[in-house]
């Protein structure tokens, strides 16, 4: 109750309570006087890491920066049934990519397997661990209830009996599952992770780094401590659900001769709306091609948010201000687009691509000829520089910038409709329009002001029409589009009493071909063929009035070119 009292000053004081904690601890007096603050980040190389990972990782590394500390890398290979190496070169290099590094400073879990051991037997000689004999089921079955003590006929073995028989389990001279290893704490204890928890169980599996040196493995309650304090962590930060086994990860440090004794905190995982965070259900997702893989752009994992051209700043800005806390909440996924938005509004380049092209053919211009323009590559930022474009006759606009019939207050083109500016070009007046036997409009005809250059009139008259972006008919060249949306039209998909995969979003991709965009992307995309691309942010532009988009960072070449819509120009979340 005293840290949920001091996390509240904290808060109202508008600090981080991690923060709080840890300058208590090494001020004058504290647990940790005089020591360098060092934590870690321990993921399990089972899958990927995705923006709830995200949180955990920028506040063990993020802590130890503001600090001036410490963080390790550390794979919680444990479980020799899950780890992949695929998994811990991607773990890698997504917590590069987010601008974190542990230095010389990666480790194992496996690579303490046998101080584990040591550790174990020395609960033994101590009187404080003994081999069971109960199956799981009995296990479970003895495991007792509120007001009703746990029982286990074999917490009384003598210390010769235990080592004897934890050294034959070690042996491999019993079945998968016929005995375990129990700490021997306190079978009525009201928190029942501390009702003789199991510290080591038997598995016949071969571990990905150690092989098959090993019969029994510890359990990450009794091995997560152990590391941490070998490595000589101070702050063991973890999520809210470790709360309750915090007593535990005490007993274990205080009861074997580790060099430190590290202090845990937790605070709340990260929640957002229209998305799921199991690695189980993620892995379901990839497993039976719901998605194209881990790096699909829909997906919250960082490498699917890399491809779908969100950054680094924006993650890191938007895992910043929301906070810690040690309460649960759901952050609106419209906040994590807006951190992106407003990162991408202030570095990206911007140009004109057309998404749904239809021909705009300008009647008294003279044909063949062509022309010059430069328009700004970011008009929040001028030393961003201009780039130029061309112009002629022919141009592709948008679809629904035309409208044979208006609706009112349309300020677009139609005949007989107000004069419109082309983005840096000219001025223009719809004067007519052609359609196919299904009445699809095919060409729009308009007459220019040649007096108009860069978009003013010379007269000074007042433009009433709105300002069009567009691409030379005669220069343009087509791009794939993918426009993504959320995954999960069901804004809780993750709810225990809900089958997730039938709250998938149906239009959650739209793939558009034929689109046209400024002849200089073939340029862009050849110089980003050139580069590696493994791990890296793709070029990111505003196709302007459309929204933020990037080249995909696996199927674009300068050949075929491919965009993905990171996030709309239009902002929903409401600061």
């Amino acid at each position: 109750m005293a840290e949920e009292v001091k996390a509240a000053v904290a808060e109202s004081e508008g600090k981080n309570f991690i923060d709080a904690f840890i300058e208590e601890d090494i001020a004058e007096g504290g647990r940790f006087q005089g020591q360098q603050v060092h934590t870690r980040f321990p993921p399990e190389p089972n899958g990927y890491l995705h923006i709830g990972h995200c949180k955990a990782l920028t506040i063990d590394f993020g802590t130890a920066e503001r600090f001036g500390g410490l963080c390790n890398l550390r794979m919680d290979d444990t479980n020799p049934t899950k780890e992949d190496v695929e998994f811990v070169d991607a773990i890698k290099e997504d917590i590069h990519w987010l601008g974190f590094d542990w230095g010389d400073r990666f480790f194992y879990g496996s690579d303490y397997f046998e101080k584990d051991y040591e550790y174990a037997v020395e609960l033994i000689k101590k009187g404080l661990a003994y081999v069971c004999d109960l199956t799981p089921e009995e296990a479970k079955e003895y495991r007792g209830d509120i007001g009703k003590p746990a029982v286990s006929p074999y917490r009384d073995r003598d210390v010769e009996e235990n080592l004897d028989l934890f050294e034959r389990m070690k042996n491999g001279e019993f079945p998968e599952g016929s005995r375990t290893l129990r700490a021997k704490i306190d079978l009525a204890s009201g928190n029942f992770n501390m009702r003789d928890p199991v510290i080591y169980r038997i598995r016949y599996m071969h571990h990905h780094r150690q092989g098959d040196k090993w019969c029994i493995y510890p359990m990450y309650d009794f091995a997560h401590p152990i590391q941490d304090a070998l490595e000589g962590i101070t702050h063991s930060l973890c999520s809210l659900e470790f709360e309750a086994h915090r007593p535990l990860y005490d007993w274990v440090v205080n009861n074997v001769s580790v060099p430190c004794k590290p202090r845990q905190i937790e605070f709340a995982r990260l929640g957002i709306d229209h998305t799921v965070m199991s690695k189980r259900k993620l892995r379901k997702l990839v497993e039976e091609g719901i998605v194209s893989g881990w790096d699909d752009p829909r997906m919250p994992t960082l490498c699917g948010l890399r491809r779908r051209g969100f950054t680094p700043k924006s993650i890191r800005n938007f895992c910043d201000r929301i906070g810690v806390a040690k309460s649960a909440s759901v952050v609106e996924y419209a906040f994590l687009e807006h951190c992106l938005r407003e990162d991408l509004n202030a570095s990206a380049e911007r140009t004109m691509g057309v998404l749904h092209p239809v021909k705009l053919v300008i009647t008294n211009y003279p044909a063949g000829k062509s022309e010059t323009f430069e328009v700004e590559n970011n008009p929040t930022d001028p030393a961003a520089g201009t780039h130029e474009i061309t112009f002629s006759r022919e141009c592709w606009i948008e679809a629904d910038d035309f409208m044979a019939e208006p609706i009112p207050k349309y300020k677009r083109l139609f005949p007989g409709g107000p004069e419109c500016r082309l983005k840096g070009a000219y001025l223009i007046k719809c004067v007519g329009y052609e359609t196919d036997e299904n009445g699809n409009v095919t060409e729009i005809a308009a007459e220019y002001d040649p007096d108009s250059r860069g978009g003013d009139p010379a007269d000074g008259r007042k433009v009433k029409g709105a300002t069009l972006h567009w691409v030379d008919a005669a220069t343009a060249i087509d791009a794939e589009v993918r426009v993504y949306s959320e995954l999960f039209s069901d804004p809780a998909p993750d709810g225990a009493d809900k089958d997730f995969l039938a709250c998938m979003n149906p239009d959650s991709l739209e793939t558009l071909t034929g689109c046209k965009v400024e002849a200089r992307m073939r340029d862009v995309a050849a110089e980003y063929d050139k580069t590696e691309k493994q791990g890296k942010t793709a070029p990111s532009f505003q196709f302007m009035r459309l929204g933020y988009f990037c080249l995909d960072n696996k199927d674009c070449s300068a050949d075929h070119l491919v965009f993905n819509r990171s996030v709309t120009l239009k902002d929903s979340f409401k600061v």
